[in-house]
């Protein structure tokens, strides 16, 4: 029976305990005062929280919600689509981002991924149109951009939408190729993103919001996040909306996350730049590539295997070696059963099928030490040592 090293500290795939600790002081500050005004709905530490979120966006529209798939609803309904439009979606992607649309009575065509970054293929998605196609979603898995370029041009052509699901990537940057940069979330008609606790930018429970830079339809969104209400116009619902609002508390917790975040990204950065020089050279192991024109703000740092038994074999290890590790995504869209109406096969989306049978993400978290890292890049590595002897 092989013995296994020992962490220096136990190592969580991610640890708010430590994060919240750093700033509890300004949490508790912010709870306090949320507490004294007691206006839990729609309290003044949502629109603050709103502008600072745009301010740091490069001067977006930011509308809250309660979570990030409401936002992607939201997104699709300020579309006026009808029932039985298409909305291509990556294949490769977690559930919400095709629920949003199929729920709605709209149809979620599926599109192949590239196989290095991971994101929507702009070829595969130009080959899914058909006359019903209404939209494209975007998603920035993972922590970088999909190729914005080419899928904002290909929706200009073909006079789509482009929304984009930005649940990952919130704070990376796209920069085209007249050297222009946006805020990811904000080149499409809209974009969107979720405050689950385990995000970048987490909140202490749920939340989302929508992103725009057009103020009429940022306006829009408001109402159909608020039962279609105009905003200063109360019992007036000019439209069919949804209940879906960022609760006060949760926002005044956001906007003291938010000033740490830049921190924390470039923390994230640091630990893949660390991964990367330690884990390229291992033979049968991918690390992330970067797409070209994105920032990458690690949501995670996923690791490609070059087969199924050996990601498996890596995944136990580690777990023996007390190193957590999660797989993102391990079933493609096609093969939920909830989706099985679309009729799609085994086989039609190979690169995604690839993918979920050979992703491994690693722990890469800001309050990891240095220690960690190490001990973390040195399981991996005697993994492939043993695995080559």
């Amino acid at each position: 029976m092989p013995t296994f090293p020992k962490p220096p500290s136990p190592i969580q795939m991610l640890d708010l305990a430590v994060q919240h600790a750093y700033i509890q002081p300004e949490l508790d500050e912010a709870l306090r005062r949320v507490f004294d005004e007691s206006a839990f709905i729609q309290g003044p530490d949502v629109a603050d929280f709103a502008g600072e979120l745009g301010q740091y966006l490069g001067g977006a529209q930011v509308v809250p919600c309660a979570n990030g798939t409401d936002a992607l609803q939201l997104a699709l309904m300020s579309l006026h689509l009808q029932p039985g439009d298409e909305v291509i979606v990556p294949a490769f992607t977690y559930v919400a981002t095709a629920e949003a649309a199929a729920v709605l009575g709209l149809r979620p065509v599926l599109a192949e991924v590239l196989p290095h970054t991971f994101t929507l293929d702009p070829a595969a998605a130009e080959a899914a149109i058909t006359p019903r196609t209404r939209a494209i979603m975007a998603v920035h898995l993972y922590g970088q951009c999909a190729d914005l370029t080419a899928l904002r041009q290909l929706c200009q052509r073909r006079k789509l939408a482009l929304i984009e699901d930005n649940a990952q990537a919130l704070g990376a940057v796209w920069t085209f190729p007249d050297g222009t940069a946006q805020a990811a979330g904000t080149v499409g008609e809209v974009g969107t993103t979720s405050f689950f606790p385990s995000k970048n930018l987490g909140a202490l429970g749920d939340g989302g919001a929508l992103l725009t830079r057009d103020p009429a339809r940022a306006e829009l969104l408001y109402e159909l996040a608020n039962h279609g209400q105009a905003r200063g116009r109360k019992y007036v619902h000019q439209r069919l909306g949804l209940n879906s609002r960022l609760d006060t508390l949760q926002a005044a917790l956001l906007r003291v996350k938010l000033r740490h975040l830049d921190a924390w990204t470039d923390r994230r950065q640091a630990v893949a730049a660390y991964y990367d020089e330690a884990l390229r050279s291992l033979p049968g192991i991918r690390v992330p590539v970067r797409q070209p024109g994105s920032t990458h703000v690690f949501h995670q740092y996923t690791i490609t295997l070059d087969q199924q038994a050996r990601r498996d074999d890596l995944q136990n290890y580690l777990k023996a070696c007390g190193v957590p590790t999660m797989i993102y995504y391990p079933r493609p869209l096609h093969q939920q059963p909830a989706y099985e109406y679309l009729g799609y096969r085994e086989g039609q989306f190979s690169v995604a099928e690839t993918l979920c049978r050979t992703v491994l993400s690693l722990p890469v978290h800001p309050e990891l030490s240095e220690a960690q890292v190490a001990y973390v890049t040195k399981c991996v590595r005697e993994w492939t040592e043993n695995a080559a002897g």
